[in-house]
């Protein structure tokens, strides 16, 4: 497995935190998040939008991270243009 790591969330205290990255090991790169588990009312509310599959949940995480993910899209964009070996 192929995970490139962007960064956790700088304000957590360390380990244990929200973490963002990228898959390489898919002809489209995948972003990976670690996050917070969604609460029940919140899951609900996001489900009315689109029901999420068996394998799916809802993560939240801080909007401080905004510049890891796009830093973890970037990456995944340049993954995708970069011939597999």
């Amino acid at each position: 497995m192929a995970l490139l790591f962007v960064g956790t969330d700088p304000e957590s205290g360390g380990g244990n935190c929200p973490a963002v990255w990228v898959d390489t090991d898919h002809e489209q790169p995948e972003l990976v998040l670690q996050g917070w588990t969604a609460g029940e009312a919140m899951r609900a509310t996001c489900a009315a939008d689109s029901p999420p599959a068996e394998n799916e949940t809802v993560i939240r995480i801080p909007a401080r991270m905004v510049p890891l993910i796009r830093k973890a899209c970037d990456a995944a964009e340049h993954a995708s243009s970069t011939p597999q070996l």
